[in-house]
């Protein structure tokens, strides 16, 4: 049974800084990538970065690169998002998912949560001003 348990949200000044863990269990994720998600009240589920597993190789959000890192420890199969700079507009439960993608076929491709495979129950990120 594949679980992936989200961890590392809370409450977050602007300006601050938060580390989510996804850890991910119940199967061999080598061909999968792992993808970090958002859904703020009242608003779609929005994508934010995405890793593969087998090589690292990494996509973010536009409008999110430069404050967002993904990461991922093989070892311990835990996909990590560092979020730095927080705004108020951040506010959002975060998700990640797992997507199974070949080796040849570009992550940025996997930017729809429609195609994700397997997702967590999410963690709430709350940035205040």
């Amino acid at each position: 049974q594949v679980q992936l348990v989200e961890s590392g949200g809370g409450l977050v000044q602007a300006g601050g800084s938060l580390r989510l863990s996804c850890a991910a269990s119940g199967r061999t994720f080598s061909n999968y990538a792992m993808g970090w998600f958002r859904q703020a009240p009242g608003k779609e589920r929005e994508f934010v970065a995405i890793i593969r597993w087998s090589d690292g190789v990494t996509y973010y959000a536009d409008s999110l690169k430069g404050r967002f890192t993904i990461s991922r420890d093989n070892a311990k199969n835990t996909v990590y998002l560092q979020m730095n700079s927080l705004k108020p507009e951040d506010t959002a439960v975060y998700y990640c998912a797992a997507v199974w993608l070949s080796w040849n076929t570009a992550v940025g491709s996997r930017t729809n949560p429609r195609e994700y495979n397997y997702w967590g129950q999410g963690t709430q990120v709350t940035v205040s001003s």
